[in-house]
């Protein structure tokens, strides 16, 4: 049996729930990246314009070329509200792939944030928009538009694997991508990780608990300490 390759534009994918995204949109980058088992973060070279900036949607995916964004205008057409457009832009900062323009144009279409692995400019004007943006810097040469590229599809971003409807959380710590199908199965997980932390953090401003009680038997583990020792 023979199957169509998928076009170069989807049009239609499944997101992650608008439920689950406001959910996880209360926990920190950090939180969401812990209970998923270390894993899913982007590089930390691609920052948010403003430390204040914080993303929570499904992710609708640009694969580009470096240096041409004739993609993201497409996929700027198809987002829908909610939507974080997450470009692949292979890691290029000769030029910037969005700016105010752009920016502005997604802040109406209710867009969510932009991801860029690639650069962005204006960032003076993005920042007083507030409108969430994360790049890998800036750069005030402008980008050409004329290279086919590819929308939701999977991309690789930041060293890591996103899928469309993929669940994107970012903030001041960075980015941390969370596939939709295990997206629910983490909320609980953050919730029980902040109620501990907040607990911890509520007992060293005590001075109830100045060390952590698994420190010893991870030195012992370790072979830093012998058996009965204590620090």
């Amino acid at each position: 049996m023979t199957t169509q390759p998928l076009p170069d534009v989807v049009r239609d994918f499944e997101r992650v729930s608008a439920d689950i995204v406001r959910q996880a949109s209360q926990f920190q980058a950090a939180i969401l990246a812990d209970v998923a088992g270390r894993r899913g973060t982007l590089n930390g070279r691609i920052r948010a314009l403003d430390p204040s900036m914080r993303i929570a949607g499904p992710a609708l995916t640009v694969e580009v070329r470096p240096g041409d964004n004739l993609m993201i205008h497409a996929a700027m057409a198809l987002a829908k509200p909610g939507d974080v457009i997450v470009v692949d832009g292979k890691g290029d900062q000769t030029c910037a792939l969005m700016g105010a323009i752009m920016i502005n144009q997604c802040k109406a279409l209710g867009v969510a944030g932009v991801i860029l692995d690639a650069a962005a400019r204006d960032s003076e004007e993005i920042r007083e928009m507030r409108f969430p943006v994360f790049s890998v810097g800036t750069n005030p040469n402008g980008p050409t538009k004329f290279v086919p590229g590819r929308i939701n599809h999977p991309i690789s971003a930041g060293g890591i694997s996103i899928s469309p409807g993929d669940l994107i959380v970012a903030d001041a710590d960075g980015i941390v991508v969370i596939e939709r199908d295990k997206a629910a199965a983490m909320l609980p997980l953050a919730a029980k990780k902040l109620a501990d932390e907040t607990s911890r953090i509520e007992a060293i401003q005590q001075r109830k608990a100045l060390r952590p009680a698994w420190l010893e038997g991870a030195l012992r583990a370790a072979g830093v300490l012998k058996d009965g020792e204590t620090l």
